[in-house]
C-alpha cells in the first residue's frame, strides 16, 4: 500500500499568466506557496475476492470491472497513462474540492506519485508536475493554467516563470523571521461557495487575447512582490497593498471571477483594516485571503465572522509518500476469468 500526502497551494500574484496560449508568446510568472492543508491518496491492489476489479472511493464510490468504466476522468486517464490495474484508490482531504486551492491538481500529483510508488519507481518533482499537467490539460482536456500542478509537486514558496521553452521554478529564499511575519499577517476564510474552476477558466482563456496589457502588469507585480519579501528594509505592508491591486486587475479579466456577494465580503475586510486581499484560484467562490497588520487582525476577524476562518502555516515539502508497504502483484493473464477463493 502507498499513501501520499500532497499540499494545497495559495497563489498570490500572476494567476492567468500560466495559460500556455498566453505565456508561449508573452512569458508569465506566478508567486505562490503551499501550506499545511493536504489531500491524501492511498492506493493498493484490490484483493481478488470481488466481482469488480477496481474500487475508487472519493465523494462517490465506483466499483467497476474495467478501467474504461471508471467515471472519474482523472483517475481513469491516470490509470491508463501509468498502466495500472486492479486497484483500490481512496481520496481524503483537509479542505473541500472546487475551492480555489488547486485541489484537483494536488489530487492528480498525489495520485501519480502513489501509482509510481506502487510500481517501485520514484519520480522527480518535475516529472510529477509534467505528468500531472499532461493528465489534466491533455488527457482530460480541462481548461486552465499549469501553476497548480507545479506548486503541488515542488512545494514551498516559489516564483515560477513561464516561457516559450516551458517553466522554471525559483524558490523564494526569504529570511524565516520575515516569512513567518508574512504568514502571521495572512488570514484565510471560506466563502461557503464552491465551483468548478474549469468553467471559469474557459471564460478566462477566451478573454486572454484582449487582456494582454493587464496580464503583463500582473506579471510585473510578481517581481515587485518578490522584491518586497527579499528586502527586509521594505515595508511588508506593501505586499498587502499589491494583493489589493492584483485582485482588482484580475476582476477585470473575466466577469465570472467575482460576484456581488464576493465583492461585498471583500469590501468588509478592507473597511475593517485589511491592506489587501484576493479570492484564491480561478474565482467565483472558494477561499478568500486578506493581509492585515497585527493590530487590525481582530477587526478583520470580526468583520468576517460569518465565514469560516482557516488557520494555516506555510510548508516546504510538496508531495510526499508517507507510507510505503510493499506487496506483490502479478496481473492475471485472463482478466475475465472467474475468481476462486
Amino acid at each position: 500500500m502507498i499513501i501520499t500526502r500532497t499540499p494545497f497551494r495559495m497563489s498570490f500574484f500572476g494567476g492567468g499568466t500560466d495559460f500556455e496560449e498566453y505565456f508561449k508568446e508573452n512569458g508569465g510568472a506566478v508567486l505562490s506557496t503551499t501550506f499545511d492543508k493536504y489531500c491524501y491518496v492511498s492506493v493498493r491492489h484490490l484483493p481478488r475476492f470481488f466481482e469488480y476489479r477496481n474500487e475508487i472511493i472519493y465523494s462517490k464510490i465506483e466499483r467497476v470491472r474495467s478501467t474504461e468504466e471508471i467515471m472519474h476522468p482523472a483517475v481513469r486517464n491516470a490509470m491508463l497513462l501509468k498502466d495500472m490495474h486492479e486497484l483500490r484508490l481512496t481520496y481524503d482531504a483537509d479542505l473541500p474540492a472546487r475551492s480555489g486551492l488547486g485541489t484537483s491538481s494536488s489530487f492528480a500529483v498525489g495520485m501519480l506519485n502513489a501509482f509510481s510508488g506502487l510500481k517501485g519507481k520514484k519520480l522527480s518533482k518535475r516529472q510529477l508536475a509534467d505528468e500531472a499537467i499532461y493528465l489534466e490539460r491533455v488527457m482530460c482536456a480541462e481548461s486552465g493554467g499549469i501553476q497548480d500542478q507545479i506548486a503541488a509537486a515542488f512545494g514551498g514558496m516559489n516564483l515560477i516563470e513561464f516561457g516559450a521553452n516551458g517553466y522554471r521554478v525559483k524558490p523564494v529564499s526569504v529570511d524565516e523571521e520575515r516569512k513567518q511575519a508574512l504568514n502571521d499577517r495572512l488570514l484565510m476564510f471560506f466563502t461557503g461557495m464552491s465551483r468548478y474552476s474549469s468553467d471559469i477558466q474557459k471564460n478566462t482563456q477566451k478573454s486572454i487575447a484582449d487582456k494582454t496589457a493587464e496580464l503583463k502588469e500582473m506579471t510585473s507585480l510578481v517581481y515587485e512582490a518578490a522584491d518586497i519579501l527579499y528586502d527586509d528594509k521594505k515595508d511588508l505592508g506593501d505586499f498587502g497593498r499589491l494583493l489589493d491591486h492584483t485582485w482588482k486587475l484580475k476582476r477585470g479579466i473575466s466577469g465570472g471571477i467575482s460576484t456581488d456577494s464576493i465583492d461585498i465580503m471583500y469590501e468588509k475586510g478592507i473597511k475593517a483594516g485589511a491592506l489587501g486581499g484576493k479570492l484564491l484560484g480561478a474565482g467565483g467562490g472558494g477561499f478568500m485571503v486578506f493581509y492585515a497588520e497585527p493590530e487590525k487582525r481582530a477587526a478583520v476577524m470580526e468583520a468576517m465572522k460569518d465565514m469560516l476562518y482557516i488557520p494555516f502555516s506555510f510548508e516546504n515539502e510538496g508531495t510526499q509518500i508517507i507510507h510505503d508497504e510493499w506487496e506483490s502483484f502479478e496481473l492475471e493473464p485472463d482478466q475475465d476469468q472467474e475468481k476462486t477463493v
